[in-house]
């Protein structure tokens, strides 16, 4: 079954050619002619990377610095499925019906990681019509930032384990070395290892995805190269046994990490299907990390185009609120307009239909999942926007249920539209163009969009204004590690830092059984990880894994190359 927006089959014309046979049929426009065309840009403002992909200049990003700013977009959605609910594609097609419009638009868009490449999620260059190109380049190693960033954040590690076997100058505690490895795969194996035995300098440690390396938040957070090294610097990678902290910047690791990052820093120039600009850098996941491409894409896009349209995180209850909570508080660059995007399937998968039958129209699951609209609605108000909800349309989709749901959002006094992006491209996503550039000529809900709680909260009060407020949960529970690790965090001045909560994306509780409807529990912490440079503190809930495992079918057994060394199996 060809995948679409939402892993399922498209809706009206929807084609039976797999994605990749999509984009391999449209032919691309050089990328510096387009560059040139579509956003005034010449070739020494860029760094080709063959014909159809490239890099803007860390000297265009300064001279952009001084432009107005046009106006932001953030795609998000509603509790998502395991197949998704396809944020990407309506980013996409929403791009492409701007630009149809007469509206000069970019997209921005996280990279796409190879764990869930090769895993089960499959590629995230969008599906179907709406799509962005190479997509074979996207989504295979790109221009290399992923690895740039797999480099310098085990770098680190070999260093702190060098500086140990030298004689460990600066006292730190082998036990309590906090900086771990990462590694781009899903690989369960290396959660947990030892390294060293045998040598002195050996110490329990493991991996995580680097999707969740703090290397890659300050990567998508850093305002420039001078802001890079010194959060890098800042970053604590160990605590002596008096609990004061150890630094990169102790371990002199800052420069030679920002050698390694210097080029994976600039934003990368792609385009749609239909030849309009994206900018794809960066990629933490929302469900581990803060789950936004990088602020030098955002102000870079905000300066090249009228409407910059970006996604954020899985449901709105993670990627919003950490788009707002953390990037925009620290830039100061928060959404004139927000897109909530759902699936009829989806809704009847969080009223009660199994996977197997979230396919098949079933008004009364309906009903009851619209119960999670209503939430999302209400997350992307906290924040004082007032959404738009965008149906992707699917080929499961019926009238009646498509009926009521408009009704639902009648009662809610939102705007709703169907986007038939998938099947038709931007010209499939026309009315929802529309519906935000009336979102956009209204305004906020109250003057000022700003963060969920202020910027000297408690970690603590913090953590709790969001699962109270945000999750429908009674209250948090921190476990007796969360607590030791906040004592500490507080002891040494990081105890108002804002978090960033990782938990399941399937639910608002920690615990992804308990589906998209769950109220009144009790959120639980069971550990606080410090990000000092990146500047916020992940709250780690329930059973959710930094590094994830293949499942039983991964994506990577359907994938090889033909005769002619055309890369096949890559949904």
């Amino acid at each position: 079954m060809p995948k679409t927006s939402g892993g399922g089959e498209g809706a009206g014309t929807g084609t039976p050619l797999p994605d990749i046979e999509i984009a391999r049929r449209v032919r691309l426009e050089p990328i510096l002619p387009l560059a040139k065309a579509r956003l005034g840009l010449t070739p020494e403002h860029l760094v080709p990377f063959g014909q159809h992909r490239a890099k803007l200049s860390l000297e265009l990003l300064d001279e952009l610095k001084a432009r107005p700013r046009g106006r932001l977009v953030v795609v998000s959605a509603i509790t998502p499925t395991p197949v998704g609910e396809g944020k990407t594609t309506a980013c996409v097609g929403l791009v492409d019906a701007l630009n149809r419009l007469g509206v000069p638009s970019l997209a921005c868009l996280r990279e796409p990681s190879q764990g869930p490449v090769f895993g089960m999620k499959g590629g995230a260059a969008g599906g179907g019509r709406a799509q962005v190109v190479p997509m074979e380049a996207i989504n295979l190693h790109f221009n290399g930032d992923f690895h740039a960033v797999t480099a310098a954040h085990n770098l680190l590690a070999a260093l702190i384990d060098n500086h140990l076997y030298w004689g460990n100058a600066l006292g730190i505690d082998p036990e309590r070395v906090v900086w771990r490895r990462v590694v781009d795969l899903n690989d369960r194996s290396l959660r947990r290892v030892t390294t060293g035995p045998g040598n002195g300098a050996g110490h329990a440690t493991g991996f995580d995805i680097t999707a969740a390396s703090e290397v890659m938040a300050i990567l998508c957070l850093a305002e420039d190269l001078a802001d890079l090294q010194r959060r890098l610097g800042r970053m604590v990678v160990a605590w002596r046994a008096d609990d004061t902290p150890v630094t990169a910047a102790d371990l002199q690791a800052a420069g030679a990490m920002a050698v390694l990052l210097r080029d994976a820093l600039a934003p990368n120039l792609v385009q749609t299907l239909e030849h309009n600009p994206v900018l794809i850098h960066g990629g933490p996941f929302a469900n581990i990390a803060h789950g936004c491409s990088s602020l030098m894409a955002t102000r870079a896009a905000l300066a090249l185009g009228e409407v910059v349209v970006t996604e954020a995180g899985f449901g709105a209850d993670q990627g919003l609120e950490k788009f707002i909570d953390i990037k925009s508080r620290q830039s100061g660059i928060y959404p004139d307009a927000v897109v909530i995007v759902c699936t009829l399937r989806a809704l009847r998968f969080h009223g009660g239909a199994s996977r197997e039958a979230m396919n098949t129209p079933d008004r009364v699951a309906l009903e009851r999942g619209l119960g999670n609209l209503v939430r999302q609605v209400e997350v992307a108000r906290a924040f004082g926007l007032e959404p738009v909800v965008a149906l992707n349309a699917l080929a499961s989709d019926s009238a009646n249920e498509c009926a009521r749901l408009a009704d639902c959002c009648r009662g809610l006094g939102v705007s709703m539209t169907v986007s038939d992006h998938w099947a038709r491209g931007g010209e499939g996503a026309r009315p929802l163009a529309r519906r935000v550039l009336e979102r956009l000529d209204a305004g906020p809900v109250r003057p000022g969009v700003a963060p969920l709680y202020p910027d000297d909260l408690p970690v603590e009060q913090a953590l709790r204004t969001i699962a109270t407020r945000l999750y429908g949960a009674r209250d948090i529970e921190l476990a007796p590690l969360a607590q030791a690790q906040l004592e500490r965090l507080t002891h040494q001045g990081f105890g108002t830092l804002p978090v960033c909560i990782a938990r399941t994306q399937f639910s608002f509780s920690d615990d992804p059984a308990d589906g998209g409807l769950v109220t009144g529990h009790l959120l639980r912490v069971d550990e606080l990880k410090l990000s000092a440079g990146a500047g916020f503190v992940v709250a780690i809930c329930g059973r959710v894994m930094t590094l994830p495992g293949l499942p039983r079918e991964p994506a990577a057994l359907a994938m090889g190359l033909d005769a002619d060394g055309n890369v096949i199996g890559l949904a």
